[in-house]
């Protein structure tokens, strides 16, 4: 190969400039990398080839290639120029001279991770300390990985798992026969049932045309169901989906996953089936060390883990008797109790119980038999007359069962056993555990016609190659993996968008001349508008002078942010975009500006009495800054945690009230509704009318003295925590004012309730709620918020909040933890004490609120010292 001329088509590994002359590109294909080099050659004869001697140009483009981007080089093969070997790739001792690149198919969007990260140790420590200014570490967490799925596909980890999974795969194509040596067939029963197969409380139930079906648990029955249509002379086997229904969100339980299932008929006695199983285990550990052991190798580099041990013959241990290896060990359950002889094992006495095994059989693989029949499902055969009264005269009162686990690294695999095939006994079993026959009529007709001796097991796919592998979680064993936290419930609330021309995903197109100039060639959308379609309470306060906004130019959406003079960035409420596009203009705006992507801008939004806003390129480049994000939606804080590996807390909630009715429940609230009632009684009169619709004389003028008077009085009290300023006549066409006038004095307000129109998912926010001192009696504040609340309700909106307020504790939620826990709690509790932070709170539930947490969210090294002091200094008004 050395000196030969090859055509590679590869993704971008990773990139590492020397300098301009020379640049050194990691390509890949799948598992395999190579280093690649792209040097200026300057003593090359002017008269060489311009194809073969790359250029300054070229260089320069290449090095400004993104990760994962797809190439097509021409190259020469040769030893390394620059040392000896190559340790950070795959290929070692020889390296390509890049002659010719054509990019592909580039990254759209910089990816949540690299890669090459991803492929590097993670076992790296977290670091919050906000003053290292350089935290350069491939830490990436587990939730990241799986949440950035395809990304993390692609690494060389991810890749060895399926490669392995898929060996696993044709094993159990392969291998399975009888002791007879009759080959199995492979059969494919159907996933829709209708009726349930093992526990009613872990069925996926669903509308059928009218009646009601249930996904599969598991083929047994339809399984069962061949054996009794004679396909069980030699065997049957499916490897198909399974589901459950399980809310458990552990690291060993998925809600879908992979079966490898088998059913045959029996000779003699069911170990008959215990026999085929243990062969075909032992067959797919074989051939995952013989066949994959690159594979497992590469595994190890992110799972660290022993070879699986297993012996040549398995221990079969009765699992009376590997209760009783508790019992001796003095091992106790979480109540301080011994194991029963007549329960099944925990997960803790499982993996307990390996230890033991290992211990005095030295093997990670084993099988516990006669498993107690509460133990088992109701079509588990009891054992015979013979073996119960062998096994009780050790242990007694155990109702036995001809079925077995078997176990890997202390976890269970499979369960198998012998099945009833008696009909009368099947009904019986049937009743005993509560398993209604309707839905189970055809599988009961294969007992009813008769059935031979039978019987079968069920491995996980995923667990089996989890617990081979030593993987830290069953996710990593699953390509797409499902658990109850899997499939987000789409958005409520989207009847449609009040600015059609402002819809992000209808201005979702790649203007190359608009992102070259970094200028928009057609106008932006207006922020107000992006607000009405897309916002929620905190995004209205990005209209705030002090608020910079970034304007993605491939979408039009945009993030509002407050650049501290610490070197943070203070970031406020969701992207203003459709909510599919927030993760891709999240990494858009993490990249900047940092990045060379010219797909942004930054701009000063002016909103004085105008109609609309006016968009201003900001004149002046921004230095880096840290990310901290407040106010982040539960979807957000997804997007951050998940995918970008951010640590969260909450402290803070959004206040909303869910309107039906012409007659907001709130109002009936007993307080609320007799200061209400009191004021509609004594003739009080709420002025409504709404912005687009103009001001009275004097009523702006009016307001504003009252206003004037309101902020000169909070002044004095000192410090205040606030998020926006009171300039209530900003983008009033998107407001509706509600004013009580004092008595004597029209046009001098002594309330004023302001509701700005947000997206249509969240309705109305009350903006401001401002009662003023007043020497009269009634409740002026609660009138004007009636009033509100009732024109809200009578739209069909349902739909107001309050904004955000303090909730009684701080709650950590990602990635914070230990101490930090416990100094930002007690900085939390002695700031929330000083200056009253839950009133707002009390007040917004007697108004019929509820509370959403919202979520504030950092990057690592984000939430030391002085990003705390950060935020503190942007949510803190000094007097």
């Amino acid at each position: 190969m050395l000196g030969k001329t090859i055509n590679l088509r590869a993704r971008v590994h990773t990139i590492r400039a020397v300098s301009s002359a020379l640049v050194f590109i990691v390509l890949r294909q799948q598992m395999d990398t190579v280093q690649g080099v792209l040097h200026v050659d300057h003593n090359s004869s002017s008269s060489s080839s311009s194809t073969t001697t790359p250029t300054p140009h070229m260089v320069h483009w290449a090095s400004h290639l993104q990760e994962e981007s797809i190439v097509h080089i021409k190259a020469i093969v040769q030893r390394p120029i620059h040392q000896n070997q190559i340790n950070s790739t795959s290929i070692h001792n020889h390296e390509l001279r890049i002659i010719q690149i054509h990019l592909i198919s580039r990254v759209a969007v910089p990816v949540p991770f690299s890669v090459y990260d991803a492929d590097l140790s993670a076992g790296a420590d977290d670091d919050d300390d906000d003053n290292n200014k350089k935290i350069i570490t491939p830490f990436i967490p587990d939730r990241a990985r799986l949440s950035s799925r395809i990304i993390h596909l692609r690494s060389a980890s991810a890749q060895s798992i399926f490669r392995i999974q898929s060996t696993i795969s044709m094993v159990v194509f392969s291998t399975p026969t009888t002791p007879s040596t009759l080959p199995f067939i492979e059969i494919h029963t159907p996933k829709l049932q209708g009726g349930a197969s093992e526990s009613g409380a872990s069925v996926f139930k669903l509308k059928y045309f009218g009646r009601l079906a249930f996904l599969a648990q598991s083929p047994q029955l339809f399984k069962q169901m061949a054996v009794a249509a004679d396909f069980g002379t030699g065997g049957v086997f499916e490897v198909g989906p399974v589901f459950r229904a399980e809310n458990s969100n552990t690291k060993r339980h998925l809600t879908e996953y992979t079966g490898l299932d088998l059913e045959m008929a029996i000779r003699k006695d069911y170990h008959e089936v215990m026999l085929v199983v243990d062969s075909v285990l032992k067959a797919i550990f074989k051939s995952v060390y013989e066949k994959r052991r690159r594979e497992v190798d590469v595994v190890k580099t992110q799972f660290p883990a022993a070879d699986l041990i297993w012996l040549p013959k398995t221990p079969v241990i009765a699992f009376a008797d590997g209760v009783q290896m508790l019992i001796d060990d003095g091992w106790l359950d979480d109540s301080g109790h011994i194991p029963r002889k007549d329960e099944d094992l925990s997960t803790r006495a499982e993996i307990r119980l390996g230890e033991l095994v290992k211990d005095k059989f030295h093997t990670d693989y084993y099988i516990l038999d006669l498993f107690p029949k509460s133990a088992r499902p109701f079509y588990t055969m009891p054992a015979g007359t013979e073996t119960q009264s062998k096994l009780n005269a050790m242990h007694p009162d155990s109702k036995l069962t001809h079925s077995f686990d078997i176990f890997v690294r202390g976890q269970e695999i499979t369960t198998g056993g012998q099945r009833i095939h008696d009909y009368e006994m099947l009904i019986n079993s049937m009743a005993e555990n509560d398993i209604s026959a309707r839905g189970l009529e055809e599988y009961l007709d294969g007992f009813r016609w008769g059935a031979p001796p039978h019987g079968g097991a069920g491995i996980g796919l995923e667990r089996l190659l989890m617990l081979i592998l030593g993987l830290s979680d069953i996710r990593y064993a699953s390509m797409y993996p499902r658990d109850p936290k899997s499939l987000l419930e789409p958005p409520k609330g989207l009847e449609g968008l009040p600015h059609p021309e402002a819809d992000t995903l209808g201005s979702q197109v790649l203007d190359h001349k608009r992102l070259e100039s970094k200028t928009p060639t057609k106008p932006l959308p207006p922020l107000p508008s992006l607000i009405a379609n897309y916002g929620d309470a905190a995004n209205t306060s990005w209209l705030d002078d002090r608020y910079l906004v970034w304007r993605d130019l491939v979408t039009g959406g945009a993030i509002g942010f407050v650049p501290s003079s610490s070197g943070f960035a203070i970031i406020v409420g969701d992207p203003l975009c459709d909510k599919s596009q927030q993760p891709a203009l999240v990494g858009r705006f993490l990249a900047w500006p940092s990045s060379s992507s010219p797909s942004s801008t930054i701009t000063i939004t002016t909103t004085t009495t105008s109609p609309s806003a006016t968009t201003l390129i900001h004149p002046k480049p921004l230095p880096p800054l840290k990310p901290i994000w407040l106010l982040a939606s539960s979807h957000l804080e997804t997007i951050l945690g998940s995918r970008l590996g951010w640590s969260s807390f909450t402290c803070i909630a959004e206040s909303r009230v869910e309107l039906e009715g012409e007659v907001p429940a709130a109002l009936e609230e007993k307080e609320v509704g007799k200061k209400v009632r009191k004021a509609e009684s004594e003739g009080v009169e709420v002025e409504a009318w709404m912005g687009r619709d103009g001001f009275q004389g004097g009523r702006a003028e009016g307001s504003d003295a009252r206003i004037s008077e309101w902020q000169d009085s909070r002044r004095k009290k000192g410090g205040q925590v606030r998020l926006t300023e009171v300039e209530v006549w900003r983008d009033y066409v998107h407001r509706e004012y509600f004013t009580k006038d004092a008595e004597k004095s029209k046009m001098i307000p002594v309330a004023l309730v302001v509701l700005h129109q947000l997206s249509p998912m969240y309705g109305f926010q009350v903006k401001y709620a401002l009662d003023f001192p007043s020497t009269e009696r009634f409740s002026a504040i609660e009138a004007a918020l009636s009033s509100a609340m009732r024109a809200v309700a009578s739209t069909g909106s349902g739909r107001i909040t309050f904004g955000t307020s303090a909730t009684s504790r701080l709650t950590p939620v990602r990635g914070v933890k230990g101490m930090k826990v416990k100094v930002l709690s007690h900085a939390y509790e002695a700031i929330s004490d000083r200056m009253s932070l839950r009133g707002k709170g009390e007040f917004r539930k007697k108004m019929g609120a509820e509370e959403e947490d919202v979520y504030i969210c950092y990057p690592r090294g984000g939430m030391g010292g002085r990003g705390a002091k950060a935020v503190l200094d942007f949510c803190v008004a000094e007097s």
